[in-house]
């Protein structure tokens, strides 16, 4: 970010105008799903799923790294795993420094219904209220919250490969980094982020898939699951598709809970509710198929045709891509290659998705396409490295992603 920090610092100055504490709170806490519908286009999001317990009087200073830029800064508190209501009495959005610390001045109050107080419902989420202001594309954004009285399931993001911050007590409103002591992996009650661009036609992309989209033997911290480098690739385009989420979930499968919800269940919570979304991309099967559960590639090609179905009644388009080889992998058998085999075929060949990327090619090595090519191999035969990730990037053609339908 050094070559940035000029203009960076201009931007921030922008984003800062408005009074950095909003008005006087209002008499009680607002209740999710009143204020806070969904607006503007998606710039960062992550797949919820349950976590540990709930700690009261923590507090969590979360980095998410924004895809498109804009200004109406909104975030979604999630308490979708939550069996009983959670407080958030104090959020705030600023612009990361470096670790704990945020730039000078940038950490800024959020309000839900302009109140600084939300009660979520158990299995819901909010939106706050919009910032004033522009964020670029391409920020590393921290969002603070502090749970007076969490307790029961909590919610969140379990594999975040990025650091967060987390405490005790309310230092939310802190700049500083002296009083976020501890670190974690996760990202907690925080599974979206929204900006309204300045072109009104911009859109968004949702990868939808497993460890392999939720970045998985990418560099930790530095921003490289694929999802990452795709967003890079728009940012440096005018496609009118600038907005990329994030909606993998280590482990995750198509048609079974287990790692997550299975993608047909979350479908509506981790993709079509997300603002400005004009396209789903789908990459996920290889759990269904390595579990050794009995999937068959008419299992997976109907659960396909499932959520093809559903994106399309929403008014939106869907891109797949085919699985990519694993042999290597201890679950490996020629079984599960066959079934793989079939799927992808059905994927390439059915029609049911308004466009198809073939990550099996980009993956696949030229002398045993069972295989992950070694160049781009994490070192499990199964996941990429940060080549690997970059290369499934730069296989998508981007203008399948500016669809309507």
């Amino acid at each position: 970010m050094t070559g940035r920090f000029p203009r960076l610092c201009r931007v921030v100055a922008a984003l800062l105008t408005a009074v950095a504490c909003q008005s006087a709170p209002a008499p009680a806490a607002a209740l999710a799903g009143s204020p806070g519908r969904a607006s503007g286009v998606v710039t960062w999001a992550a797949s919820a799923d349950r976590m540990g317990e709930g700690t009261a009087g923590a507090e969590y200073r979360l980095i998410v790294h924004t895809s498109v830029g804009g200004d109406e800064l909104r975030v979604r508190v999630s308490n979708a795993f939550g069996d009983r209501p959670l407080t958030v009495d104090s959020a705030y959005a600023g612009v990361r420094d470096e670790g704990a610390a945020l730039r000078p001045g940038s950490n800024r109050r959020l309000t839900f219904g302009g109140s600084r107080t939300v009660v979520v419902p158990a299995g819901a989420t909010a939106w706050s209220d919009p910032l004033p202001g522009r964020l670029p594309a391409g920020t590393d954004l921290a969002v603070s919250l502090h749970t007076p009285d969490a307790s029961g399931p909590a919610t969140g993001h379990w594999m975040a490969m990025q650091t967060s911050y987390t405490g005790q007590g309310d230092h939310t409103a802190e700049d500083g980094a002296t009083n976020w002591h501890e670190t974690t992996g996760s990202w907690w009650y925080l599974d979206a982020v929204s900006v309204r661009p300045s072109r009104p036609a911009t859109g968004a992309v949702v990868a939808l898939g497993d460890s392999i989209t939720d970045g998985w033997h990418s560099s930790a911290d530095l921003n490289r699951r694929w999802p990452d480098y795709l967003a890079r690739r728009l940012n440096r385009t005018r496609a009118a598709v600038q907005g990329v989420a994030d909606e993998g979930i280590s482990g995750n499968q198509v048609l079974a809970d287990g790692a997550g919800q299975s993608a047909l269940h979350r479908l509506d919570r981790d993709v079509l509710s997300l603002p400005g979304v004009r396209t789903v991309f789908l990459f996920e099967g290889v759990n269904d198929i390595k579990a050794h559960t009995g999937v068959t590639a008419e299992d997976l090609a109907a659960g396909y045709r499932r959520i093809a179905g559903r994106v399309h009644a929403a008014g939106k388009c869907v891109v797949a891509a085919t699985i990519g080889p694993f042999e290597g992998w201890p679950d490996w058998d020629p079984a599960a290659e066959a079934v793989r085999r079939d799927v992808n075929h059905f994927i390439r060949t059915s029609g049911v998705f308004d466009a198809v990327t073939d990550f099996d090619h980009t993956l696949g090595s030229p002398y045993d396409s069972a295989r992950l090519l070694p160049f781009l191999d994490g070192g499990d035969h199964l996941h990429p490295d940060d080549k690997g990730m970059q290369a499934l990037a730069d296989t998508v053609d981007l203008h399948n992603l500016d669809c309507t339908r």
